[in-house]
């Protein structure tokens, strides 16, 4: 058995590290003995990290997926790959809610501070785990668009391969109305428009309303609309022009407050590609208000 990075119990553990075991012909055990053994864990920490997405398995064939099945038995030229950051896996994750379900898909409400999908170190604060586990894992989970982990409000998931190509199709011809309510820092000027500076050298294009103006913190209060969906474009964007997103960590100066990143996206409406009836659903102050 190969591994890349074998660290004995009795270390102090650094906050992450990586372990890759080759498994060879005389090696015999699960996968959570094996990761163990070479790791230097306790098993209940391996199985722990199973549970929440953070051990990979890719056959001697190729395919690479999680495994978390602790009793699995691995075959002789598997590679088991452990991303171990402890902090992480103690993470407890806000809750997503589902608004509406249409077999195909579904329209869920992410709170900020969720990631969409999970990563090599897990998926347990991931939307897209939430939603295999509250459809005990009986239906497949494709996004169809994504929120920032800052970002709260409405996505979409596809329970199919046919739904995520008819609703990926609509956001490309622009046949789901996004609407975003945002706080920036300072008043906008004007008070709508249009915003066209490129990102990442490709064309980007938001739409904004002022709604409302406080003078006592100087935020304004906008409604946005996206014509492209390029990465961060909206925080990008008021940044760019000297109006940074109100909480977001990473653009901006003087846009800092307790409460978190002050963006949602509170409206979604479109023309469901199965029953051909309109979909609108909001959010409101008091929660989410969906109409059909």
């Amino acid at each position: 058995m190969n591994i890349s990075d074998s660290r004995p119990g009795t270390e102090p553990l650094p906050p992450a590290f990586t372990v890759r075991i080759t498994v060879a012909p005389d090696d015999a055990g699960t996968a959570c003995e094996l990761i163990a053994s070479r790791a230097g864990l306790a098993k209940s920490r391996v199985k722990d990290a199973m549970c929440k997405g953070a051990v990979w398995l890719t056959g001697k064939r190729g395919g690479r997926k999680r495994l978390r099945k602790a009793t699995a038995q691995p075959s002789p030229g598997d590679v088991l790959d452990l991303y171990y950051d402890a902090r992480l896996l103690a993470v407890k994750p806000p809750v997503a809610r589902c608004l509406h379900d249409a077999s195909q898909y579904s329209v869920w409400l992410k709170p900020a501070g969720l990631l969409a999908q999970g990563t090599d170190y897990g998926d347990h604060c991931s939307l897209v785990r939430q939603v295999e586990t509250h459809f005990r894992m009986k239906r497949p989970v494709l996004p169809v668009h994504r929120l920032d982990r800052e970002a709260a409000g409405l996505t979409i998931l596809a329970h199919t391969k046919g739904a995520a190509a008819k609703l990926s199709r609509l956001l490309q011809d622009n046949a789901i109305d996004k609407q975003y309510r945002v706080t920036v820092l300072g008043r906008l000027s004007p008070e709508q428009g249009v915003i066209e500076l490129p990102l990442d050298n490709k064309p980007a294009v938001t739409r904004y309303v002022l709604t409302a103006y406080d003078p006592a913190s100087d935020t304004s209060v906008v409604e946005v609309a996206l014509k492209t969906g390029r990465l961060h474009q909206i925080r990008r964007h008021f940044a760019m022009l000297g109006h940074p997103v109100l909480g977001d960590p990473r653009y901006g100066v003087g846009n800092k407050n307790s409460t978190g990143m002050e963006l949602v996206a509170h409206r979604l409406a479109f023309r469901c590609p199965f029953t051909r009836k309109e979909v609108r659903i909001s959010l409101d102050a008091q929660g989410a208000k969906a109409i059909f």
